[in-house]
């Protein structure tokens, strides 16, 4: 088969098609958003017709996949690690329905949050559901892990979760293809009662899924993802897991390392290697991408009879992404000479784009709401959130994707005046409708500004789920029709812009103003076609 160079994240998504995929779903976040859009434009994929639109958010994407499994076709979910959280309903409870067709459920970790509200380590998730997980150390492996990850997916009827952090998701290499296998067909899951979580069927589930622990140890123990190097010097063992493994070979030119190494790519983690590798070293020095998970797991493990060195102690950075650099001084190498940014080179803050429709809006809120001072607005996550900077100042909150309008709700519920949520169409139809309807049900003094500019924009320009549709949803939910003002936010607008937001701020109740103009860049591919 022809080599292909490409992305960690093309990599999974070729990997995935080529091992019989039928869908993939998901919601864009970086840095997953390439694995849907791969599946989206690739030929096989479009020939086959697999299922490749966006979901509104990742819960419901996990259950679209676990839909796809339930009729025995394969399916990928694909999310950032904060998307999982949004997931994890649906997800800690396919541990117990497990899998028919097979289930990849593939996160994106983002440490050092290079567009993240945290660093959280999806790794704990799998280690919480019982469930298996992959790590590729590199875009071959990130090919072939989803082949491996479907078959053991249907020998254990288990979803499995395949983790990737920023670096390898957003680098290329080149990946030789295996043969494409066929997709499954339609069947029934054999148990009829498997995916019916009554408390009666759900404790025979887990039974089940606590029996088959030691199966999936054996599987990770006879894993070609987990090697074990042997090394002249075994005063110290290295545990380099996933794409840590990179960082450290990067220190040797000659691709040998002294020391002994344990590459782990597949978790539980490998029982027998461990025990080999502590029996034989004085200490141990554990890489890891993200949260000292395999490090606090191995503490526990062996007591005090070896020295544990990683994260937790001090050797390497408790934040922020591992590098070769890193890894030489936790080695005790010598530090290699940096190179120094020129001067010439200025750091700058991220901005919205000249002609963003973001810009008048907030030029607008900005002036309603001056008589009142600022710590009123709440917004959410999307390109907006660049309004919390200067020259606009203009919001005061960022904390999750819906929570704009939850926190408005609260704020207002707790007498503050005037409440201001500030939220993205995308972001509205992902998780903003549910808050609204609390709005609408306590008769919160609250007002909405749902920002449409049509697309999906921070990501990359995916289709928003809610075009065309968001004064329907407010009328359905229940906000009044005369409090849903659409307001075109453009410079000569300015006055009568603020007129409306003024109008609704005196309205005690549930507003909803929809600024609408397409993204700048969107309106330029319109406007040339």
């Amino acid at each position: 088969m022809k080599k292909l160079l490409l992305l960690g994240d093309e990599a999974i998504a070729q990997g995935a098609l080529d091992a019989g995929l039928s869908g993939a779903f998901g919601y864009p976040g970086t840095p997953s958003t390439e694995i849907i859009e791969y599946i989206q434009r690739n030929p096989e994929a479009i020939e086959r017709n697999v299922h490749r639109t966006w979901s509104t958010n990742e819960k419901t994407a996990m259950e679209e996949a676990l839909g796809m499994s339930y009729a025995g076709k394969r399916a990928i979910v694909t999310m950032k690690h904060v998307g999982l959280n949004v997931a994890a309903d649906p997800y800690m409870n396919s541990a117990l329905t497990g899998a028919n067709g097979g289930i990849i459920v593939t996160v994106a970790d983002d440490p050092s949050m290079h567009s993240s509200q945290n660093e959280q380590d999806s790794r704990f998730y799998a280690k919480f559901a019982l469930m298996p997980a992959m790590e590729p150390a590199n875009q071959q492996e990130a090919y072939l892990m989803p082949r491996l990850a479907f078959e053991i997916s249907e020998k254990y009827n288990l979803p499995v979760l395949l983790r990737i952090t920023t670096r390898l998701a957003h680098s290329r290499a080149g990946v030789d293809r295996l043969e494409v296998l066929k997709e499954n067909k339609l069947h029934f899951p054999e148990n009829p009662n498997q995916f019916m979580l009554l408390p009666a069927f759900a404790r025979v589930n887990y039974k089940r899924l606590l029996s088959i622990q030691d199966d999936l140890v054996h599987e990770s123990e006879n894993s070609t993802f987990n090697q074990y190097f042997e090394g002249s010097d075994k005063s110290l063992v290295i545990i380099a897991c996933g794409l840590a493994y990179n960082y450290l070979m990067e220190n040797y030119s000659a691709g040998k390392c002294e020391y002994p190494i344990l590459k782990i790519g597949q978790y539980p983690l490998p029982k027998k290697q461990i025990e080999k590798i502590t029996s034989e070293c004085d200490e141990m020095l554990i890489l890891e991408e993200g949260m000292p998970f395999v490090e606090e797991m191995l503490k526990g493990y062996l007591g005090n009879n070896l020295r544990v060195k990683g994260r937790l102690d001090g050797s390497l950075p408790r934040d922020g992404e591992l590098n070769p650099q890193l890894v030489r001084k936790a080695l005790g190498m010598p530090e290699l000479p940096s190179q120094k940014v020129p001067e010439v080179v200025v750091g700058r803050p991220p901005a919205l784009c000249v002609g963003c429709p973001h810009i008048d809006t907030y030029k607008a809120l900005n002036a309603a709401l001056e008589k009142y001072g600022s710590g009123y607005v709440f917004s959410d996550i999307g390109c907006y959130t660049l309004g919390y900077l200067p020259p606009y100042n203009a919001i005061n909150t960022c904390v999750d994707m819906g929570a704009s309008i939850s926190m408005a709700v609260g704020a207002a519920d707790a007498g503050l005046f005037p409440s201001i949520a500030v939220i993205g169409d995308s972001t509205f139809g992902h998780s903003g409708m549910t808050p609204l309807l609390d709005g609408v049900i306590s008769k919160s003094n609250v007002v909405f500004m749902i920002l449409d500019n049509e697309i999906t924009a921070m990501t990359g320009m995916q289709d928003s789920q809610v075009t065309g549709r968001i004064e329907d949803i407010c009328i359905g939910i229940g906000v009044e029709k005369e409090h849903i003002r659409v307001i075109v936010p453009l410079s000569k607008n300015h006055e009568e812009n603020v007129k409306v937001i003024k109008e609704e701020l005196d309205y005690n109740g549930v507003s909803v103003i929809i600024p609408r103009r397409p993204c700048i860049h969107i309106f330029k591919k319109k406007k040339r076609s």
